[in-house]
């Protein structure tokens, strides 16, 4: 029997809230009542930890490689700027009214030793496209495969996950100025159906090239689970990712921006840019509870 928080892997959603919390004087346990436990309606909820609060709970050992995000210096002046948080609860599904509510219950239940850092909400647009009318997430691994991308597989961390929250900002109109075949150059696959060029229509600096990669000959696989995100004046992505290992994400990263050794970087750049960057940890659903008091 899986210890994963199943929220992980639930899809579909049609609504998401993002929450991310400081927690200044980590407590070694977090008054959370019975938020652990109880259902939410219509809903899914995950619960990670960043390095600090992950270090001071009395009820959680470090996972092996746990640690925070730092900062990316790319190439062409590119940057992820790092905005490190300490808690991070992700809700997601069909009914808007109840994820807000459980949102509210949030806030209330850790409102003597957190504050809300950041929080967004996102949304499935048409038949999950990202806001610059490409689908999202086709690379993702199916079946099985998502467990061996997403969790950590031995040990008391068995059915852990590492995570990886962005929120990116897209430059809308630049990107919408491109002729069509311009714009799947930049992504390396095509539009309408999401077909991913190949041979020398797939230029090496598109998005897919600089994160279709591999180490020690094998592929580089994680889960990602990201939702448009933002108003008109920041319209962009939420972007949110699980591994079963925190170095996969720096070397997606490290090849978006350039710094991987050939000094490429993600054309996607020019049109996207990332405006926080954190690293969590998702404890087993069983450990959560224990964390949590529920």
């Amino acid at each position: 029997m899986s210890r994963h928080q199943p929220g992980v892997f639930a899809e579909d959603s049609s609504h998401h809230i993002f929450l991310e919390f400081a927690v200044p004087d980590p407590p070694a346990h977090l008054p959370c009542g019975t938020l652990a436990s109880r259902p939410l309606a219509a809903g899914s909820e995950v619960v990670a930890f960043g390095p600090d609060l992950v270090a001071g709970l009395a009820d959680l050992h470090p996972p092996q490689g746990s640690r925070g995000f730092s900062a990316i210096e790319g190439v062409d002046g590119f940057t992820a700027p790092a905005t490190q948080h300490d808690l991070f609860v992700w809700l997601h599904g069909e009914a808007r009214d109840e994820l807000f509510a459980r949102a509210l219950a949030w806030g209330d239940a850790l409102s003597r030793v957190a504050t809300i850092a950041r929080e967004d909400h996102g949304f499935r647009f048409r038949d999950s496209r990202d806001l610059t009318g490409f689908v999202d997430g086709t690379a993702n691994p199916k079946a099985d495969a998502r467990l061996d991308a997403a969790l950590l597989s031995d040990g008391e961390h068995a059915g852990g996950s590492f995570v990886l929250a962005q929120r990116w900002v897209h430059d809308l109109t630049g990107f919408g100025a491109l002729a069509d075949q311009d714009q799947e150059r930049v992504i390396g696959r095509t539009k309408p159906d999401s077909v991913e060029l190949t041979g020398d229509a797939m230029p090496k600096d598109s998005h897919v090239s600089r994160t279709d990669i591999a180490r020690d000959g094998q592929a580089v696989k994680i889960l990602r689970r990201s939702a448009p995100a933002g108003g008109i004046r920041d319209a962009g992505l939420y972007f949110l990712a699980f591994s079963a290992d925190l170095d996969r994400f720096d070397w997606l990263l490290q090849s978006m921006f350039g710094v991987s050794g050939d000094g490429r970087r993600d054309r996607l750049l020019g049109y996207s840019r990332p405006v926080s960057g954190s690293y969590f940890y998702a404890p087993p659903l069983d450990t959560l509870r224990v964390c949590l008091g529920g």
